[in-house]
C-alpha cells in the first residue's frame, strides 16, 4: 500500500517533517511517494509541467492514503490542491498538526480542511492511525 506525503517544502524544517512522516510510514510497511524526493522541486516556470505530471499524474497513481503535514500558518496552495484532489478521488487523508491545537489553527485550516480528514496532533498519534489504517486493509 502506498501513501502520498503532502506538505510545504519551502524550508529545511518543512522538508525534515515530511521526511520524518516518510520514515514512520516506511517503518510501518507503507510504500511512499514524497514529491520533493521523487520528482524534485520547481525552480522556475520551465519546471511546471514536469512537477505537475510527476507529483499528480504519476505521483497519485496507486495511492491509497494521503498523509499531510498541516504545520505552519497555512497549508500551502499545493498541499491544499492535493488534499482536494484526494477528497475528490475518495482517497482518505490523515493530517498532522503538531505546532498548535486544531482550535487555535481553525482560521488557518478552515472548516473545509478540518471536516475532510482525520487530524492527529503528534507523531505517536500518526503511528497509531497508520496502524489502524493498515489493519483495516489487512496489510502485512
Amino acid at each position: 500500500m502506498k501513501a502520498y506525503i503532502a506538505g510545504k517544502i519551502g524550508t529545511e524544517i518543512e522538508k525534515e517533517e515530511l521526511e520524518k512522516i516518510d520514515k514512520i510510514s516506511k517503518e510501518l510497511g507503507f510504500g511512499t511517494f514524497l514529491p520533493h524526493r521523487d520528482v524534485g522541486v520547481a525552480k522556475n516556470m520551465d519546471d511546471v509541467t514536469r512537477i505537475f505530471e510527476g507529483d499528480i499524474i504519476k505521483g497519485f497513481k496507486d495511492i491509497k492514503l494521503v498523509i499531510a503535514n498541516l504545520n505552519g500558518l497555512h497549508v500551502g496552495a499545493g498541499t491544499a490542491w492535493e488534499l482536494g484532489y484526494a477528497y475528490a478521488n475518495k482517497i482518505p487523508v490523515i493530517g498532522l498538526k503538531t505546532d498548535e491545537s486544531i482550535g487555535e489553527a481553525f482560521d488557518q485550516l478552515s472548516a473545509i480542511l478540518i471536516g475532510s480528514m482525520k487530524i492527529v496532533t503528534s507523531f505517536d498519534e500518526l503511528k497509531k492511525e497508520l496502524i489502524k489504517f493498515k489493519n483495516k486493509w489487512k496489510i502485512n
